[in-house]
């Protein structure tokens, strides 16, 4: 069970998990939801990377396994924004913006990887970037609103590749 958890899991908890970066952003829930996701999502990522370890020993899965590595620091980040009073700002952004473009760049490797599903990780890779842009321009200098439309980009890319990965592979 646990197997096909890890094969399928991340086709839910990636969409899921920008669902509740939305919902939070139109204050739909509270900070300790968001707290508690971010905590399980610490533990699943470092269990999700040691016990799939040798089997994301080459090629696209390599990839991946570099991209869950170089991703769990800003989850931690993300994490840790709840409990530092100050500079929670700086995790938080560190945080949503290394899981908006990690898995851009795991898409661009993935695309030269594989014969089928390239243009998936194509795209993939143009709305990860895309909502990247829009979410710092919402929170900076433009309307709040181009945020929930830069979170939305990056959860339709990323939701679109890891569902080919899994119904293709």
């Amino acid at each position: 069970m646990f197997r096909r958890f890890r094969e399928t899991g991340p086709a839910f908890l990636i969409p899921a998990a920008w669902g509740v970066v939305a919902a939070v952003h139109l204050d739909l829930i509270t900070r300790q939801p968001v707290f508690v996701m971010h905590g399980v999502m610490s533990v699943l990522l470092v269990a999700f990377a040691a016990a799939s370890w040798r089997e994301m020993d080459d090629g696209v899965l390599r990839t991946w396994r570099r991209v869950i590595l170089a991703g769990t620091p800003f989850a931690l980040a993300g994490l840790a924004g709840f409990v530092v009073p100050t500079g929670s700002i700086a995790l938080f952004s560190a945080a949503i913006s290394g899981w908006m473009l990690l898995p851009a760049a795991g898409f661009i490797s993935t695309a030269r990887q594989v014969s089928a599903g390239t243009r998936i990780y194509q795209a993939g890779t143009a709305l990860c970037v895309l909502g990247a842009v829009l979410y710092a321009l919402g929170a900076t200098i433009a309307p709040a609103a181009l945020s929930i439309v830069g979170l939305g980009s990056v959860a339709v890319g990323q939701t679109a590749g890891i569902l080919d990965a899994v119904l293709r592979y």
